[in-house]
C-alpha cells in the first residue's frame, strides 16, 4: 500500500494530512481511498505529532527544507509517533511527551492486526519529558493534560490565538465507537478544561485533519452528548436490557469499524463506556 500527503496552510499553521491508501483489498475500500486521515501541525517550528509509521518516510521527506527545532508528541499512540525515529536520525531533533507516555514510545507495545495493517509499528525512540510550557520565537504553548482517551494524552494551546491542538481528545461531536480502554467521564472532563481555559476564541486542530474554529462550543455539545448517551443507557440497562441490546436501541446496529477491528472500536464499546461513567 501507497501513502497519501496533503499540506495545507492555516494563517502561520502547516497542516500534514497523511494516511495509507488501500490497494482495493476487502473489506478496507476501493484503490487509493486513504485508510484513515491523521494530521501533524508545524507552527513556528514546533512539531506536533509525526503521523504513522506507514507514512513516515514521505512526512520526513515532506519536512525538508521547513525549520523544526521540536517536536512534541501528544499521546503515545502508533498514529502519532511514527515518524520519531527518523526525524531523530535525520535531523537530531529532540521529542517531548508526557510521563505516562514516555516509556510506551521508548518501547514496543503489541499492535492488533488492524493497527498493524492502517499505522504500521513505530521505531521505538528515546523521549524527554515535556514541561509545562513550550516557547518558540513567536508563541506560547500551554500543555493542558487531557486525558481519557488515553493515560498521559495532552493538548497544546496557545492562548493568546486561541489555538488548541487537540490530538485524539476530540473527533466529533456525536462519537458513536471507542476503544474499549477510553473512559468517556475523563473525557469529557478534560474537553471541559479546555471550554474553561481563558482564551477569547478556542479554535480546535484535530488529529483528523479537521479544523474546529468554534471549539468550545463542539466541546460543549459533544460533554451534553455523551451525559445524555450515558443517562439514556443506564435507564435501558435499569429495564434489564443487555449491553448489545442497549446498542441496538440506541445506535440503531454495531459499526462497520467493530468488524474491522476485531471489536476494539465498537458502539458497544461505546455503550459499555457510558454505562460505567459517573458524568
Amino acid at each position: 500500500m501507497d501513502s497519501m500527503i496533503q499540506i495545507s496552510q492555516f494563517g502561520e499553521i502547516t497542516q500534514f494530512k497523511m494516511g495509507r491508501e488501500s490497494q482495493g483489498q476487502a473489506p478496507w475500500g476501493p484503490p487509493g481511498q486513504v485508510l484513515y486521515w491523521t494530521a501533524a501541525y508545524l507552527i513556528d517550528g514546533l512539531l506536533i505529532d509525526t503521523g504513522c509509521p506507514h507514512t513516515a518516510e514521505e512526512f520526513v521527506r515532506s519536512l525538508e527544507g521547513c525549520s523544526i527545532k521540536i517536536v512534541v508528541n501528544t499521546h503515545y499512540h502508533e498514529d502519532h509517533i511514527g515518524a520519531n525515529y527518523l526525524l531523530q536520525q535525520k535531523f537530531g531533533l529532540k521529542i517531548l511527551a508526557s510521563p505516562e507516555s514516555i516509556p510506551l514510545i521508548n518501547g514496543v507495545y503489541k499492535l492488533y492486526p488492524y493497527q498493524e495493517l492502517v499505522w504500521g509499528y513505530p521505531v521505538p525512540t528515546k523521549v524527554e519529558l515535556l514541561p509545562d510550557k513550550i516557547e518558540t520565537e513567536h508563541f506560547h504553548f500551554d500543555v493542558v493534560p487531557t486525558p481519557g482517551h488515553c493515560k498521559g494524552h495532552v493538548a497544546l494551546v496557545e492562548p493568546a490565538r486561541g489555538w488548541c491542538f487537540s490530538g485524539d481528545l476530540y473527533l466529533s461531536r456525536e462519537p458513536k465507537a471507542i476503544r474499549p480502554e477510553e473512559d468517556i467521564a475523563e473525557i469529557a472532563r478534560s474537553m471541559q478544561k479546555l471550554v474553561n481555559l481563558k482564551t477569547d476564541q478556542l479554535v480546535l486542530f484535530t488529529s483528523l485533519g479537521n479544523v474546529v474554529q468554534d471549539g468550545r462550543e463542539a466541546l460543549q455539545s459533544c460533554i451534553a452528548y455523551l451525559k445524555d448517551l450515558s443517562l439514556r443507557a443506564k435507564q435501558l440497562e435499569k429495564q434489564g436490557l443487555s449491553a448489545g441490546a442497549i446498542r441496538d436501541k440506541l445506535f440503531g446496529r454495531e459499526t462497520v469499524l467493530a468488524g474491522l477491528t476485531e471489536g476494539q472500536l465498537s458502539a458497544e464499546n461505546m455503550i459499555r463506556a457510558a454505562l460505567r461513567a459517573q458524568i
